[in-house]
């Protein structure tokens, strides 16, 4: 099976001219705001669409046809560029930016990771935390499915794209044509942070706040213009109101569009859906209970700390308002687990998945029941259907990966990080944050504080790693594999 050089390059184009289109709204911004950042910027967004057209002119005679192995490449290299041309903005500012740091800023945006390098976001300039915003939003939905959305030239082999993008082990389909798909699941993604960024500028945010907090919440990304994150805006109202957006965000898109349509019995049907509502409620009671004892606030105020924080870290939004370490070292554990977590596969957001957590846990407790009954036929069903062995071989390996992935790069960071106070917990903290793609960490990098202070080969592992978690282990992964690479296979 031969590689489609010509097609994979000609997709690659196209998605470095977007990303230069989306450029020239922070430009304008730059330039409305008199930023002397604003020829550079405009001069970048130029340059990016300029590059993407000749390479688009240049593979005009491609086959436009796609295979599997193509669609892991484009999707690879797809997140690698568009990372490089993200970085741009960070370099081209006045302050002292390496490579590896804005490198780090760009990929931790476009992952939704939310970690920044930044210890002092009022130096940066106002179109350039725009751009942060920008970068989480696009990646929030993953840029393949955005291409396939916009350009019909693509449709060919999108299923391909599809699949090796999309977040979680399936791909529920909201119609039968791939393309339909994409377009009316970023339809839905555009509605919902038009509404959020609506009602926030209502409850007193700024036009400017309301627009990057709308476009990082939804792509449960976790950037904010403020040092202090969502502990700046001390307003419950707004607390709240970011609560049910993020815990919406964590919810799988193709049950949002049936609750649209009115098909409410797909999501009572939905077994991950009630897990995750069942998790998130017990979780917060656990934690409330806590904070209640532990951080002398009153019952309103824990509760609402603890559903924020919980709902923030299962969705991998990454918003804080304050320390939550310090409550109790229980409740710092706590956190750490939920870093492993994640919200429902087919949304935005990182981590595991609560579908890989409940066909584990179901298939575990079937396996003693098996035990007392050899002979019998039993098997594992979700959604009132059989799981297919093909599912629960892909969820085993999915989560032995994943503990291999972050021992690794634990003890690769404690290494690194040896100088550090706990290096080993930090190490954990770090590794599953940006494992999961969540943003805080523990230990000596809590939750208030950035990762500026860690050497750039550390920086240099963890963007590796936040690229893994992001394109789900095997989407990375299978190019390191001597298979992927064989003509016949």
């Amino acid at each position: 099976m031969n590689i489609h050089l010509n097609t994979i390059f000609r997709v690659i184009a196209v998605i470095i001219a977007f990303v230069g289109m989306i450029m020239l709204l922070p430009t304008i911004t730059a330039f409305y705001l008199k930023e002397s950042i604003a020829p550079y910027l405009l001069i970048t967004c130029v340059v990016c669409m300029c590059v993407g057209l000749g390479i688009f002119k240049m593979t005009k005679r491609s086959t436009n046809q796609l295979s599997k192995r193509d669609g892991y490449i484009i999707v690879v290299m797809a997140w690698v560029v568009t990372t490089i041309v993200s970085a741009l903005p960070y370099l081209i500012m006045d302050l002292d930016i390496s490579v590896v740091d804005a490198v780090f800023e760009s990929i931790s945006g476009l992952t939704t990771t939310g970690a920044t390098i930044f210890s002092d976001l009022n130096l940066l300039p106002d179109s350039i935390l725009l751009w942060r915003s920008f970068t989480q939003w696009i990646g929030g939905m993953g840029i393949i499915v955005l291409t396939i959305a916009i350009f019909p030239l693509l449709g060919v082999g999108g299923v391909e794209l599809f699949i090796a993008e999309s977040p979680g082990p399936t791909s529920n389909k909201i119609h039968p044509r791939i393309k339909e798909t994409a377009k009316r699941l970023w339809l839905l993604y555009v509605s919902i942070t038009g509404i959020l960024i609506g009602v926030l500028y209502i409850e007193g945010m700024t036009a400017y706040d309301a627009v990057n907090h709308g476009l990082t919440t939804i792509a449960t990304g976790g950037f904010s213009t403020k040092n202090e994150s969502i502990g700046y805006y001390d307003t419950p109202l707004i607390q709240y109101t970011l609560i049910i957006f993020m815990f919406i965000a964590g919810i799988n898109y193709s049950l949002i569009y049936a609750s649209i349509k009115g098909q409410f019995r797909k999501v009572y049907r939905s077994d991950e859906f009630k897990t995750y509502v069942m998790f998130v409620c017990v979780s917060i009671l656990f934690v409330t209970i806590l904070c209640y004892n532990f951080s002398g606030n009153g019952i309103e105020q824990s509760f609402r700390e603890s559903a924020f924080h919980v709902v923030s870290i299962i969705t991998t939004t990454g918003f804080v308002t304050t320390d939550y370490t310090l409550w109790h070292s229980v409740g710092a554990f706590f956190f750490l687990g939920l870093l492993f977590s994640g919200a429902c596969a087919g949304s935005t957001s990182g981590g595991i998945k609560i579908v890989r957590h409940l066909v584990f846990a179901k298939n575990s407790i079937l396996e003693f029941k098996r035990l007392l009954h050899p002979n019998a036929l039993i098997r594992l069903r979700l959604d009132k259907s059989i799981v297919a062995p093909k599912v629960m071989t892909h969820v085993l390996t999915f989560l032995l990966i994943y503990l291999f992935v972050f021992f690794v790069g634990m003890i690769t960071m404690t290494f690194i990080l040896n100088d550090f106070d706990n290096p080993l917990v930090t190490s954990a903290g770090i590794v599953a944050t940006c494992l999961g793609n969540v943003g805080p960490a523990v230990g000596s990098i809590g939750p208030l504080d950035n990762f500026s202070t860690i050497p750039n080969s550390g920086k240099i592992v963890t963007s590796f790693i936040m690229l893994v978690g992001r394109l789900e282990l095997f989407s990375i992964l299978v190019l390191f594999t001597p298979y992927f690479w064989r003509t016949n296979s």
